[in-house]
C-alpha cells in the first residue's frame, strides 16, 4: 500500500472512533497495512508492578501470551522499558539483527523464546506522556522484514494520532466513572454478583423501584443500553472485580 493513501486512510478511520472499545479494531487495521501481527496499547509500569495484565488496556496479542509472559514476570525484565521508557522517539527491535543493525537490547533468553515462538520478530515501541502525567507506551510487532524509515515516520504519526485520540477517550470515559456516585457502584457490584433489582433492594433496605432507578442513571453515565453491557463495561474499566 501506498504510504499516502494508507496513511489518510488510517487517520480519517481514528478521526471516526467515537468509544474507546473501536479503537482495537483501528489496531488491527494499522498492523495489518503495515505486515505486522500485534499492537497493544498499555500502562507504563511502575517499579512495584510484576504482571503486564492489568497494564495492558488494548491488545490483539494472544491471551496465552500474556498469560506465560506474567507467569515469568517478565514485565521487570523487559528491556524497552529499562532502556527506552525516558525516551520520546520511537525505538525498533528485531531479533534476527545483529547489534549494530538495531537498538541494543538484551532480551531475556526465555523472553525471546516466547516472542519467537509467537513470531514478534520485528517491532516499534512507542512512549507517550499524558495530560494527567500518566505514561502510556504503544507497540506493533509481528513477522516481516525491518521497518524502513519511512515507515517508521508514517506509522509513527500514525500511532501519535491514535493516542491522542484514545487518551481523549479514556480521560472521558473516567471523568465519567468519577461522575457514578457511590450508590450506584453498590447496585452495579451486586448486578454483576447475578442479583435482581427485588434482591439488591433488600440487601440496601431500599425499594426495587429505587434499584432500577440507580441502575438507568448508571447505565446512562456509561452508555450502556442494558444490565449485561453495563456489567460488562464496569469490569472491563475495573469499577467492580
Amino acid at each position: 500500500m501506498i504510504a499516502a493513501p494508507r496513511q489518510a486512510l488510517l487517520s480519517t478511520e481514528i478521526s471516526a472512533v467515537t468509544h474507546r472499545s473501536q479503537c482495537l479494531a483501528v489496531i488491527k487495521n494499522i498492523v495489518h497495512a503495515f505486515g505486522l501481527s500485534h499492537g497493544t496499547i498499555f500502562v507504563a509500569p511502575t517499579p512495584a508492578d510484576v504482571h503486564a495484565a492489568p497494564l495492558v488496556l488494548e491488545s490483539t496479542l494472544p491471551i496465552e501470551f500474556i498469560q506465560e509472559y506474567d507467569r515469568h514476570q517478565m514485565v521487570r525484565h523487559c528491556p524497552m522499558i529499562t532502556k527506552f521508557a525516558s525516551s520520546i522517539r520511537p525505538h525498533t527491535w528485531n531479533l534476527m539483527a545483529s547489534s549494530h543493525e538495531s537498538d541494543e537490547l538484551e532480551w531475556l533468553p526465555m523472553t525471546r523464546d516466547l516472542m519467537l515462538r509467537f513470531g514478534l520478530i520485528v517491532g516499534i515501541f512507542f512512549v507517550f506522556n499524558a495530560q494527567d502525567h500518566r505514561k502510556y507506551y504503544m507497540r506493533f510487532e509481528g513477522d516481516r522484514p525491518p521497518v524502513s524509515r519511512s515507515e517508521l515516520n508514517e506509522l509513527n504519526m500514525i500511532a501519535m494520532e491514535l493516542f491522542d485520540r484514545y487518551n481523549s477517550l479514556l480521560r472521558a470515559e473516567m471523568s465519567t466513572i468519577n461522575a457514578l456516585s457511590a450508590r450506584e457502584l453498590e447496585v452495579v457490584r451486586w448486578t454483576a454478583q447475578g442479583k435482581t433489582s427485588v434482591e439488591i433492594g433488600g440487601i440496601l433496605t431500599l425499594s426495587d423501584h429505587t434499584i432500577n432507578a440507580y441502575m438507568t442513571t448508571a447505565m446512562k453515565k456509561l452508555d450502556c443500553v442494558n444490565r449485561t453491557q453495563l456489567v460488562a463495561k464496569a469490569i472491563r474499566l475495573k469499577l467492580i472485580q
